[in-house]
């Protein structure tokens, strides 16, 4: 979370509760804020009456300098976003680039994929509440609804850019070629930066990076994994290719994948092809937006309490706990989903609909598939289904090319400190936002991760 205590003349700690988000009163004598004494989130005890202004001294002097550090933000995405507003806050030059025309990252639907960046289809909605998910200085508006369509997302972030003057430190149609060190670097933290517009490179010094490409934009599509691909006389895409139903009504269709958008996708197609196959190679654990009582799921289920109770009890217990409560709405072995793993070893799926789409036989669940022939696809157990498109739900990969060796990716695998700090660097000025899959909402971590990184950088 982000934003400015209440009481505070200086960024409000990374405890503080909601309740305490706002902006400081111009009037404000002097800092009162109990929790600004932390590691790392020093206050700065200044006090000063309206109308009166500083003398120059060595402490304004190096704030000044300071101000003056420029950070590149690789991404306009929600993590770019609040990156942005996070470096204003602390008096930091950010410039952000944005390959494509506009803000949203993953949440900007387009009817044609764009290169480099994610893709979604026409009906997605966000599996987290607003009230989990928005900016912890720009709530979202009373009469949006709870979960919400990716066009009102849109509108949400194209407000937050609005109210807080983003868009003019944002640099379109830009991409960035080359992130490298100076030669300074062990004692500047420096970065060279290259940088192409409309088939110009441009080169700029830059004091950080921060680096918000998300990790949802190369498709990972293991064809090899699947003997016979190569003669099958229907036709294949990856979820980030898949749009909306109408190509697919009344042909038989096979999904591959029961990670969210592999359910999501099967669900809305069970509405217009003659059937529907979802191939699961393991199963999954699949949560409900909608909770006891009619409450958003993450608004009752992930709070402090909450958290406290996983901390004491073993992780078997919890995930018993949460295994019978999900079974409890159906069952996953006898609906065909029942996993191999526990439910907090891997990342569970969140759908309202599926159970119903099963039920009704508009869905079928599957085992993996075996191989394919020219017109149909055999699974595991033996079956055999007539197949006339297949859709591959198969997740993504991720890659930094534009970072010329600094950080190396394994098998989608990035050692971070704290998920966001390459720890073999010399200076602490490049780091990663929102490269983490969390159970709940990426934008308050995004803010958090955002507000650390700009301190780090301004050397508070």
């Amino acid at each position: 979370m982000s934003g400015r205590n209440a009481s505070c003349d200086t960024p409000a700690d990374l405890s503080c509760p909601r309740e305490a988000w706002g902006r400081p009163s111009p009037t404000q004598q002097h800092c009162t804020s109990p929790r600004c004494d932390l590691p790392g989130s020093a206050p700065l005890r200044v006090c000063f009456a309206p109308g009166r202004s500083f003398a120059s001294t060595p402490a304004t002097t190096a704030l000044q300098d300071m101000a003056a550090r420029k950070v590149a933000i690789i991404g306009a995405g929600a993590s770019g976003l609040c990156a942005l507003k996070c470096c204003l806050d602390e008096g930091l030059v950010p410039t952000c680039f944005e390959r494509s025309g506009d803000i949203g990252g993953l949440w900007r639907f387009e009817e044609r994929p764009e290169e480099g960046r994610a893709s979604i289809y026409r009906s997605v909605i966000i599996n987290t509440s607003k009230e989990m998910m928005c900016f912890s200085d720009f709530p979202i508006p009373e009469d949006f609804p709870n979960y919400m369509h990716n066009s009102k997302i849109m509108e949400y972030f194209r407000m937050y850019a609005q109210r807080f003057d983003l868009l003019r430190h944002i640099r379109f149609r830009t991409s960035v070629c080359h992130v490298s060190k100076r030669r300074n670097f062990a004692a500047t933290g420096q970065w060279d930066v290259v940088t192409e517009s409309e088939g110009k490179q441009e080169a700029a010094v830059f004091d950080g990076v921060l680096v918000c490409t998300g990790h949802h934009t190369e498709a990972h599509l293991p064809l090899s994994t699947f003997p016979g691909l190569e003669k099958f006389e229907g036709w294949y895409l990856h979820s980030r290719d898949y749009k909306s139903p109408q190509s697919f009504s009344g042909k038989q269709v096979v999904v591959v994948g029961t990670g969210n958008s592999g359910i999501d996708i099967a669900v809305e197609l069970s509405h217009a092809a003659k059937q529907v196959f979802l191939s699961t190679k393991r199963g999954t654990w699949v949560l409900h937006r909608v909770a006891d009582g009619g409450y958003p799921f993450d608004f009752s289920y992930l709070s402090r309490f909450m958290q406290l109770l996983h901390s004491l009890l073993p992780q078997n217990a919890s995930s018993f706990f949460l295994e019978r409560k999900l079974n409890t709405r159906f069952d996953h072995t006898l609906y065909g989903l029942q996993p191999r793993h526990r439910i907090l070893d891997q990342h569970p799926t969140i759908n309202d609909d599926l159970p119903n789409r099963i039920i009704s036989g508009r869905v079928l669940v599957k085992p993996n598939i075996q191989e394919f022939t020219e017109t149909s696809a055999i699974f595991e157990d033996g079956s055999r289904e007539d197949i006339d498109a297949v859709v591959f739900a198969t997740g993504y990969s991720f890659s930094f090319p534009f970072l010329e060796g600094c950080v190396k990716v394994v098998e989608n695998q990035i050692p971070l400190y704290k998920f966001m700090f390459p720890p073999h660097l010399e200076k602490p000025t490049l780091a990663f936002i929102g490269l983490i899959q969390p159970l709940g909402a990426i934008m308050p971590i995004s803010e958090l991760q955002c507000r650390w990184a700009t301190r780090v950088f301004k050397g508070t």
